[in-house]
C-alpha cells in the first residue's frame, strides 16, 4: 500500500469520524485545531483505523494518555525533558520539534496531524509485513 493509498484511505476515516469535507483534511491539518476533533473522537479514529488498516492499535499508542498526570513529565503546564524524552520514545511517529520550542501541555494537540496519522499506519504496515 502506498503512502497515497494510505493518505485516501484516512481521510475517509476522518470525513466519517469528525463530519468535515474531504478537502479539509490535508496532510498538515492538525486534528483538534484545524479539524475539530475532541478526546472522545480519538477513541472513534483509533476503532475506525483498526478496521479499516486490519490491526489492532494498543492504548497509548498511536496517542498519548495519561502523561498530564505525572509530575515526572509534566510540570507547570509544561512537559519536562523527561517527558518530551518518553514522548518520542513511545511516539516515534510523532515529529516533536516544534513542540519542543514552547512544551506547553495546551499545545500537545498541535502536533497530530493528519500526517503524523500516515506515519503511524506506515509504520504499523511495515512492522507487519516484516514479521
Amino acid at each position: 500500500m502506498t503512502r497515497d493509498d494510505i493518505l485516501s484511505k484516512i481521510k475517509e476515516v476522518l470525513v466519517d469520524a469528525l463530519g468535515v469535507d474531504e478537502d479539509e483534511v490535508t496532510p498538515e491539518a492538525r486534528l483538534t485545531k484545524d479539524l475539530g476533533a475532541e478526546s472522545i473522537d480519538f477513541l472513534d479514529i483509533t476503532f475506525k483505523l483498526e478496521q479499516v488498516f486490519g490491526f489492532k492499535i494498543p492504548q497509548g499508542e498511536l496517542f498519548p494518555e495519561s502523561a498530564a498526570q505525572d509530575p515526572q513529565y509534566v510540570a507547570d503546564g509544561k512537559v519536562t525533558p523527561k517527558g518530551l524524552t518518553e514522548m518520542k520514545r513511545k511516539l516515534p511517529h510523532i515529529d516533536f520539534s516544534e513542540f519542543e520550542k514552547n512544551p506547553r501541555l495546551a499545545d500537545i494537540g498541535n502536533v497530530f496531524t493528519v500526517d503524523v496519522l500516515v506515519n503511524y499506519v506506515e509504520r504499523k504496515l511495515g512492522a507487519g509485513a516484516a514479521a
